[in-house]
């Protein structure tokens, strides 16, 4: 019943323009309401954690049962077989970085993933990989540094795959550890130097991008400022 709800609750909430507009933005899923993200959130709110929902609503072919899968899952539950069932459906790169911000960055197997999936040739179980570094680096608070010190290496070595949402991640991957403490802001700038000696024209606009940021006045301070 509860799922029939939600269904119908995503049907009444329907959106054909914001499906046009998706489309732009390359947010491509085969089936889908148009449901915004804030409204998904409301729902999710309503339903609580539910890992046996959660499930069931992956199972439906949908952008927005999907999504809310990933919202209301219990990353203690997650099995490392179910992130890796899931990780093969992603087809672009919004439901990749949802469930990975959502959900995977809570798991007990993030770290290993983040290593395993950013070495994959998989388009998006590549972004995966580097999603999970970047939201990782935001959000685990009380992570030690060497932890995202084996990210840098892993970054530097695929840096040079030249596919749109691999090479983004990447950047994002870099400028966000870069952004975590002075430290590995160091670390994270001379990691893109690195980079930007190689002969690629990708790992280039990775490195150029990443040093302009992290090198950046309102980096710096910030950091200097949160290393008192």
């Amino acid at each position: 019943m509860q799922y029939k709800n939600i269904l119908k609750r995503l049907k009444a909430l329907s959106n054909p323009k914001a499906i046009e507009g998706m489309a732009k933005f390359g947010i491509t899923p085969k089936r889908t309401f148009g449901v915004s993200i804030p409204n998904l959130r409301k729902i999710a709110k309503g339903l609580g954690i539910n890992h046996e929902l959660a499930l069931e609503l992956w199972q439906t072919n949908l952008r927005e049962t999907k999504i809310l899968a990933s919202m209301i899952d219990d990353p203690e539950l997650v099995t490392e077989e179910q992130m890796e069932n899931w990780v093969k459906e992603f087809d672009y790169w919004e439901i990749c970085d949802q469930v990975c911000q959502n959900l995977f960055t809570y798991t007990k197997f993030a770290y290993q993933k983040a290593i395993e999936w950013g070495g994959r040739d998989e388009e998006f179980v590549k972004r995966a990989g580097f999603a999970l570094m970047a939201w990782l680096a935001f959000k685990d608070k009380k992570a030690e540094d060497e932890q995202f010190e084996e990210f840098l290496l892993i970054i530097k070595n695929e840096s040079t795959d030249n596919r749109n949402f691999v090479k983004k991640a990447v950047n994002w991957a870099l400028r966000q550890i870069g952004k975590r403490n002075l430290n590995l802001n160091r670390k994270a700038i001379e990691t893109a130097k690195k980079i930007q000696k190689i002969e690629s024209k990708t790992a280039k606009w990775i490195a150029k991008d990443a040093i302009k940021e992290l090198t950046s006045k309102a980096i710096q301070e910030r950091l200097k400022e949160g290393d008192k």
